[in-house]
């Protein structure tokens, strides 16, 4: 049964597809629920492994059981999300005076060294290269997704993350080593 829903959806039955999600998709989904922390991130995260499995149902093996692989394509998102998570959470404290520069904004006495940080951050943003300035420019300001950056930039979302990722990276080396620290 499952490999028929593989074949339509190879051949663009987009019945097959609705079919192999209606299938699937609760499996995924309470596999998920009770490895993350939030319902909604464990219905986020479903629908990306579904994305990714009929993007990549081509490479099924037929021998291979389809929930095990699809249970595989959510384990390894479920990994990206803590990993990002964390990223996420040491990027932001690598730069410490930001939260003080965003606590402390009213305050006059600490006009000067609101001023000395704003400098701080934008020679650190200007001496990275004009792509990373982009992406990080789209993501943060703009709030445009990597999903989004992906089709502008013409990457694979995994392209495009990895983009963003040294961006940042290159952003923190470039803040760390400016001077008055």
């Amino acid at each position: 049964m499952s490999h028929s829903f593989i074949k339509g959806i190879l051949n663009k039955d987009t019945k097959a597809v609705v079919e192999f999600y209606k299938f699937y998709s609760p499996k995924v989904l309470s596999y998920l629920s009770k490895k993350l922390p939030r319902f909604e991130d464990a219905q986020d995260l479903t629908n990306d492994v579904f994305l990714d499995a009929i993007d990549s149902l081509y490479l099924l093996k037929k021998e291979e059981n389809i929930q095990a692989w699809l249970f595989k394509i959510a384990h390894n998102k479920m990994v990206d999300f803590y990993r990002k998570k964390k990223i996420k959470s040491i990027f932001l404290s690598q730069i410490p005076y930001l939260q003080i520069v965003a606590n402390e904004i009213s305050q006059p006495e600490f006009e000067y060294e609101k001023n000395k940080i704003r400098d701080r951050i934008e020679s650190a943003f200007l001496s990275i290269s004009r792509k990373y300035q982009n992406i990080l420019k789209l993501h943060y300001e703009e709030k445009v997704s990597v999903k989004e950056m992906s089709i502008i930039f013409n990457l694979s979302f995994k392209a495009t993350e990895s983009l963003l990722f040294r961006a940042r990276q290159r952003f923190r080396l470039a803040y760390e080593s400016s001077s008055d620290y």
